[in-house]
């Protein structure tokens, strides 16, 4: 249903109960999700030890792979390594993380996402400060001459995504504004994508 109402991408939160408090879905389901669609399958590793399992989630079907700041060591190598796999890369901030963090690997990688609730539940609300770090994030893309993507998730909604969009983003993960619309998730997707295009 969200495929045929214009969704462009499906993200998919990968969690792993340490390095957030929830668990969610691995390899398997990401296999599964590539024989049943045609959209891209970005792959949010919200997980400790991203190095043990990139092989895995881009052997099963990723398009992108995202991995946060905050869980590598060695960020380059992560991004040089998700490359190799045929995948492009992405990097995650939380609130928390300045953006400043992103600077060694911002003209390397495809997508950059911004949290915008602390990771691990859905349904949170937005946070208002991180309009700022999307800002301050699309000055350092524009200044590279990069093409990267510049995603938002966390508490996306039509009142919040007109806001992140003028601050410079222009990918928004959408749960429950999505999925729980009234009307359905086709609907909801449709509602939001009318949004973007205005």
């Amino acid at each position: 249903a969200i495929e045929s109402a214009g969704a462009d991408w499906i993200h998919v939160d990968v969690m792993d109960g340490h390095f957030v408090p929830t668990i969610t879905v691995g390899p398997l389901f990401v296999e599964a999700l590539k024989r049943v669609t045609k959209l891209p399958l970005d792959v949010h590793l919200m997980i400790s030890e991203p190095e043990k399992h990139v092989n895995a989630f881009a052997n099963a079907g990723a398009s992108n792979i995202t991995v946060h700041v905050e869980t590598c060591p060695d960020l380059p190598a992560m991004i040089k390594r998700i490359h190799a796999l045929g995948c492009t890369a992405g990097v995650t901030l939380n609130p928390a993380t300045p953006a400043s963090a992103l600077d060694a690997v911002l003209p390397t990688v495809e997508l950059v996402l911004v949290m915008s609730v602390n990771p691990g539940y859905s349904g949170q609300k937005f946070m208002p400060d991180m309009v700022a770090k999307v800002e301050e994030i699309r000055a350092k893309l524009n200044a590279l001459r990069s093409t990267a993507h510049l995603e938002v998730d966390g508490g996306m909604n039509a009142e919040t995504i007109p806001l992140m969009k003028k601050a410079g983003a222009n990918a928004f993960v959408t749960g429950n504004a999505a999925f729980k619309h009234p009307q359905g998730s086709a609907a909801g997707v449709k509602a939001l994508k009318g949004i973007l295009m205005a």
